[in-house]
């Protein structure tokens, strides 16, 4: 039998020993390279992903960052226009604009055609670089109705035609 290391003759029994995960018969001399190996120990049988049972963590709320939300502030109307002026006005292209909001200047070109509305971070960097506004704080008290108390239904408002 040879050694499965250096290939020499083994004249006596081999010696089973383990070299990075493989067990090889090796002679006297090549035994030192790997561990001895007496006896097969099991292999650790790996859990599929149907068998194994995971309970998902919840993970913390976290806290709002939604400043319009919070705030009870909304985007103005013509807020791309009021954007493009502002910027023409401090003499800024949309290159340089972009530049230093350090965001990409597509970006401004869309949020200055209208065809998209700013997330709140880039909103406020555009509103401080520029110096400008672009959001309102809602009025609360225009959402109460024209002299309706809580206890107005929907029955109370419409009318209905009999037939």
């Amino acid at each position: 039998m040879q050694c499965e290391i250096c290939g020499a003759e083994i004249r006596d029994k081999p010696i089973k020993v383990i070299v990075e995960g493989s067990e090889l018969d090796a002679c006297s001399k090549c035994a030192q390279y790997g561990k001895a190996h007496d006896k097969r120990s099991p292999v650790s049988k790996k859990i599929s992903p149907v068998m194994q049972q995971h309970t998902p963590k919840k993970r913390p709320q976290k806290p709002s960052n939604n400043i319009l939300r919070d705030i009870k502030e909304e985007l103005v109307e013509d807020y791309n226009e009021i954007l493009r002026e502002a910027r023409e006005k401090n003499n800024l292209t949309q290159e340089e604009l972009a530049f230093k909001i350090k965001e990409k200047e597509s970006l401004i070109k869309k949020i200055e055609r209208g065809d998209i509305t700013p997330e709140e971070s880039v909103l406020k960097k555009i509103e401080r670089t520029l110096n400008i506004e672009l959001t309102e704080k809602i009025d609360t008290e225009d959402w109460s109705g024209d002299g309706f108390d809580k206890g107005t239904t929907l029955g109370d408002i419409v009318k209905i035609k009999k037939k």
